[in-house]
């Protein structure tokens, strides 16, 4: 069986992670303890409905994406995914150089 609670965890953890925000950080932003945090990324809590809400517009993610736990994505949904992330990224050359090098070795 599936446990929601773990998944969606791991979930917030990477996007998190992703997106550079310590966990200290991102509980301060949420208004929840660090502990609170830890025990939602680790899938041991829940999230209030309140709290699920400031996770998508701190991560700046769609509740879709939140929940999606792996599956097929179609090649516009791929597609749309990479420009949105590029667009959080547009300014960090670091990251664009990565990408760039990446993208080149793959044509």
């Amino acid at each position: 069986m599936t446990n929601i609670k773990k998944l969606l965890g791991a979930k917030i953890s990477q996007i998190r992670k992703e997106k550079g925000i310590s966990q200290m950080k991102f509980a301060e932003i949420l208004g929840i303890s660090t502990n609170a945090l830890s025990l939602i990324e680790t899938g041991n809590g829940f999230l209030t409905a309140e709290t699920l809400e400031k996770v998508l517009e701190n991560l700046n993610v769609e509740p879709d994406e939140l929940f999606s736990f792996g599956g097929t994505k179609s090649n516009e949904e791929l597609h749309q995914n990479i420009l949105k992330n590029l667009e959080i990224i547009k300014t960090d050359r670091t990251k664009l150089t990565v990408i760039n090098t990446i993208i080149k070795t793959l044509m």
